[in-house]
């Protein structure tokens, strides 16, 4: 029980963030697919800064995985502004968008980590190699039953995501800005009215949904892969949207949907080992939380309510 909660808990949370960054863009009225891109490519700049930075930091040293989730957060909100022009500015079909912006970020980060291992490294590689993070154990905590496992072998970038998380979460549902922003999603022409700039506050969201991505992504980096490489952009951004509609796009009950993802995800993988299956069917178990996701959408989509003005692109001369 305390691999599957440790397990659980490392993949939960990152996926749990990239999902608060979707919830952000999409309670703006702005449809986000690209969460699979952002995540990628905010994970590419901070492997890129480890990697270059690597032997300016005691090699048991945690500050470079610490600067390295700052600098992916940045790198994922750099890279969605493409996101946002397109779909804010110049008005494209978001989807298309998303799905572009997924295509481009995979193609572009895997021939610069090439050309950068080249150039720079003088290797031929496709793929940055970091150090798997430390991880912590709170005794007596962890000697519980069961919640024990809670406390066991945590990764130090979970407590990143839960601090992150909690800003958030007051940021979108006890602030101006946060009030403002959801309801752009429900009628962004009721904002524009009150004197708040509609294309500014979507802007602003596509970024914090960029960030927040990276940030996930950056985590998987660190636990999932122990590197950096095409390898992560494995489906994680479309799980992440999956549990934000089972959530009804709220962070709260997205936590939820992430959670039963993860555990799902880790009680297979420990369901291989105990059964002493060959390490073949651990590939399959991967599809565990996909599968779960399309039962969990057939029984309960019908209670799902998206943001009345999603996907719609709002032009202020309708008004």
């Amino acid at each position: 029980m305390t691999d599957i909660i440790v397990n659980g808990m490392a993949f939960s949370l990152p996926l749990f963030i990239i999902a608060v960054g979707g919830i952000y863009s999409e309670r703006s009225g702005v449809t986000n697919l690209a969460l699979e891109g952002f995540l990628g490519a905010g994970a590419f700049f901070g492997a890129v800064f480890v990697t270059l930075t690597s032997g300016l930091f005691a090699a048991t040293s945690q500050l470079p995985m610490y600067l390295a989730l700052i600098v992916a957060m940045l790198g994922g909100a750099l890279y969605a502004v493409i996101h946002a022009v397109l779909c804010i500015k110049f008005k494209a079909n978001q989807v298309i968008s998303g799905v572009v912006v997924n295509i481009l970020a995979m193609a572009l980060t895997d021939f610069l980590t090439s050309q950068i291992n080249s150039v720079a490294l003088g290797q031929s590689s496709d793929k940055f190699v970091l150090t798997v993070s430390g991880r912590l154990t709170f005794e007596p905590l962890a000697s519980i039953p069961v919640l024990g496992g809670f406390f066991t072998n945590v990764y130090p970038f979970e407590f990143v995501i839960i601090a992150v998380a909690v800003v958030a979460w007051y940021a979108m549902y006890k602030t101006r800005f946060g009030m403002r922003l959801r309801a752009c999603g429900d009628n962004p022409y009721a904002v524009d009215a009150a004197g708040c700039n509609v294309a500014r506050l979507q802007f602003t969201a596509v970024l914090i949904s960029g960030a927040l991505s990276g940030l996930g992504g950056m985590c998987f980096a660190y636990s999932v892969f122990g590197n950096y490489s095409t390898s992560i952009y494995t489906g994680y951004g479309y799980l992440a949207i999956a549990a934000m509609i089972f959530g009804n796009w709220k962070i709260p009950q997205t936590l939820g949907a992430c959670l039963l993802f993860g555990f799902a995800r880790s009680a297979g993988y420990v369901l291989v080992q105990k059964l002493g299956m060959p390490s073949t069917y651990s590939d399959l178990i991967m599809i565990l939380p996909y599968a779960l996701t399309l039962l969990l959408l057939v029984f309960f989509s019908k209670n799902n309510r998206a943001p009345r003005a999603l996907g719609e692109i709002y032009d202020k001369g309708k008004r």
